[in-house]
């Protein structure tokens, strides 16, 4: 069988980068099947997203990893080789509305998303009957301003035990501290119901409603410290009018929700997003 795998590069721009990282797949024996490249000017950095396969009876990838290092490397590129049969493990946080929950849900069971959803975690009860419908494992994880420290550590324990790979908030409303970001140090995407940087924050679909706007959006980004300014993956809008009362906004605004982060899932999973400047290169 066939070896595949997605290399993704980023270094600052010089003559002969393209040339050099191919030159040396061809010498370990690979075909590439698809590459895309970007070149930031104003950042004068490289971006590489480059698929590949190697023979059945090619080392294994810690031994290729290795070969392609030295070159790597000398190029200052900051890199990973991700192989095809990897996949990654994903946890899913909600609070109480359910709607991109069972998005991500029924996207994963009808082959959408390939991922392994390891469990659904919230800090409310609601959603239980919605992950135990799918054959998950649901941990109801309440908390208040004087839990949140001890919340938050057996969030990171139950994470660690499942060797999660990727955590959503699929509408989990609770900021996660910096203490718990830097100690979990793995991505996480999070649902903002607004076109950031507009309407940050809670209540963005009432204050678009107070604020006459005519067009509202849903945002994916990853998760940093600064509320809702992180690497922002996927955007979309919808119109509204002068009709629309707040609860139209909010409906409209869910459909949007439920789009936007399954496209920003799905983007992360095939391993198409690399992050630079609080800035994102995300590969079609």
């Amino acid at each position: 069988m066939i070896k595949a795998a997605t290399l993704l590069l980023s270094c600052p721009d010089r003559p002969g980068l393209v040339a050099t990282v191919t030159q040396r797949l061809y010498e370990l024996g690979a075909n590439i099947t698809h590459a895309d490249q970007h070149l930031d000017r104003q950042a004068q950095m490289f971006f590489q997203r480059i698929q590949f396969e190697l023979p059945a009876d090619a080392p294994a990838w810690p031994a290729i990893e290795a070969q392609l290092a030295p070159t790597l490397d000398a190029l200052h590129m900051t890199w990973s080789l991700i192989p095809a049969e990897r996949i990654k493990r994903t946890a899913i946080l909600v609070s109480r509305q359910d709607h991109c929950l069972y998005d991500l849900l029924l996207r994963q069971r009808q082959g959408e998303l390939r991922t392994i959803y390891t469990c659904v975690i919230s800090n409310h009860p609601d959603t239980r009957p919605v992950a135990e419908s799918f054959g998950l494992p649901f941990h109801h994880l309440p908390v208040t301003p004087e839990t949140k420290a001890a919340q938050e550590a057996e969030l990171l324990r139950l994470l660690r035990d499942y060797e999660v790979d990727l955590v959503v908030l699929a509408r989990y409303m609770q900021i996660l501290s910096g203490d718990f970001l830097a100690r979990f140090g793995r991505p996480i995407i999070n649902i903002h119901h607004s076109f950031l940087p507009a309407f940050s924050g809670e209540r963005p679909y009432h204050r678009a409603y107070e604020r006459g706007v005519k067009l509202i959006g849903a945002t994916a980004h990853y998760v940093t410290e600064e509320l809702d300014a992180g690497p922002i993956i996927e955007q979309d809008v919808t119109r509204t009018s002068h009709t629309d009362e707040i609860d139209d906004l909010i409906r409209k605004g869910r459909d949007l929700e439920r789009l936007v982060l399954a496209r920003a899932v799905r983007l992360h999973l095939q391993d198409r997003v690399l992050t630079y400047r609080n800035k994102t290169v995300v590969f079609g």
